[in-house]
């Protein structure tokens, strides 16, 4: 089978950019040949599926398709754009370059069927080609939704004219159905998965995954947190938990926060203005530090 993905993120620095990245992975080893579409402000490497960026602009990128950053629904690494600041003009051209690009690459590529991230632009995209598809809803998406108006014509269309639609967890199906009036029959929860080939249970010492993170310090526990650094992940509410616990254990408890987002510059002052001795901003880390983490903490949020 051949099956284009569409996403409107990069394929790293957030959830459904992994997801997809994923997905298109496992389903070309199992032997479907697969085309990704995502948004882009840098070059990135080859794939061993086939991949179709769309370039945005920011300050590094000289070859754009699009003028201003790749939007998000809260934040990224590589872009605090969101969809809501877009003027009328913005997101014409946002909707139109999605539009173009995923016509031009059903022309070329003839999938079978096309699977779309976000109940937002891409399934609007997708119903345009009069190809099947089906929608994974993330729940950045209904945030989106809920925010700003402007994109629910949009929204609602690729909603209605999907084949299934795909939720992550029984409160984004819940929301999704109040949201979008979507029947039950048409969606179905699948849980996120992940790589089992690297996510699990390894012998790290803690020591040196410490000293990877520049952090000198050898503590009784370590209490871990890693995603983006926005107001729904609840991160200010881990940093006060953070001080409790600091204050009244007597072992010494280390907080390792990873991630990146448009909260990072606040949850420092937090910190900050806690007096937080003992807990680290690590910043965008790769996946291999990623396992790391996981393997050295005692409790993950």
């Amino acid at each position: 089978m051949k099956i284009l993905i569409i996403n409107h993120f990069p394929l790293e620095g957030s959830g459904s950019g992994v997801y997809t990245k994923n997905l298109a992975k496992e389903l070309t080893e199992i032997g479907h040949k697969v085309k990704v579409i995502f948004p882009e402000n840098r070059k990135v490497p080859p794939e061993i599926f086939e991949i179709r960026p769309i370039m945005f602009m920011d300050d590094n990128t000289k070859d754009y398709e699009i003028d201003f950053n790749f939007p998000c629904f809260t934040s990224h690494p590589r872009s605090n754009t969101t969809f809501y600041q877009l003027n009328k003009k913005q997101m014409r051209d946002y909707i139109d370059i999605m539009v173009i690009v995923t016509k031009e690459e059903v022309d070329k590529f003839e999938p079978d069927i096309i699977h779309a991230q976000h109940l937002w632009i891409t399934p609007y995209a997708a119903q345009k080609t009069g190809l099947p598809y089906v929608v994974t809803v993330h729940g950045t998406d209904l945030k989106g939704f809920k925010q700003d108006k402007r994109y629910h014509p949009y929204a609602l269309k690729g909603a209605q004219n999907a084949r299934k639609v795909i939720t992550i967890s029984k409160q984004v199906d819940r929301e999704t159905k109040e949201l979008y009036h979507i029947e039950d029959e048409k969606r179905k929860i699948v849980y996120n998965g992940y790589d089992t080939k690297f996510f699990k249970v390894k012998n790290v010492s803690r020591k040196e995954a410490l000293e990877k993170f520049g952090i000198n310090e050898m503590p009784d526990y370590i209490v871990s947190f890693a995603g983006k650094l926005a107001h729904f992940k609840g991160v200010d509410i881990l940093l006060k938990a953070a001080k409790i616990y600091e204050n009244q254990m007597k072992e010494k408890v280390l907080t390792l926060i990873a991630g990146n987002g448009v909260l990072y510059e606040e949850l420092i002052k937090l910190k900050n203005f806690l007096e937080l001795k003992n807990t680290f901003f690590l910043g965008y880390i790769s996946d291999e530090q990623l396992i790391d983490l996981y393997n050295i903490a005692d409790v993950s949020t």
